[in-house]
């Protein structure tokens, strides 16, 4: 699910904003066969709220600091990337095996 990049691992995800709840959902394929993350935030889209709900969201259910965590693309899409800081390598295995865990991932 994850990608590496030099200096961590890369998520992208398709961001859902104004619903019912925050919450992390199935991984999809997008039109060229890319994994894709769904996310929803029960926050409106104004003044950075969405952005702000999805990084804490992410944060809080991977386990991981917010400040390993940052939006590099899709600051104005609803198609955003986020980067989790640290080393690929052990990055990756560890995120995959916690979204296996909680039943994102095959």
């Amino acid at each position: 699910m994850s990608e590496p990049h030099r200096d961590g691992a890369v998520f992208r995800i398709k961001l859902t904003p104004t619903t019912s709840k925050n919450a992390l959902g199935a991984i999809q394929a997008d039109a060229d066969g890319n994994p894709l993350l769904r996310a929803s935030t029960a926050a409106a889209p104004k003044g950075g709220k969405t952005k702000a709900a999805l990084l804490k969201l992410f944060a809080r259910k991977l386990g991981l600091p917010k400040t390993s965590i940052r939006l590099i693309a899709g600051d104005k899409s609803w198609h955003k990337t986020i980067l989790v800081e640290g080393s690929p390598d052990e990055l990756i295995n560890a995120l995959d095996v916690r979204m296996r865990k909680m039943g994102l991932t095959g």
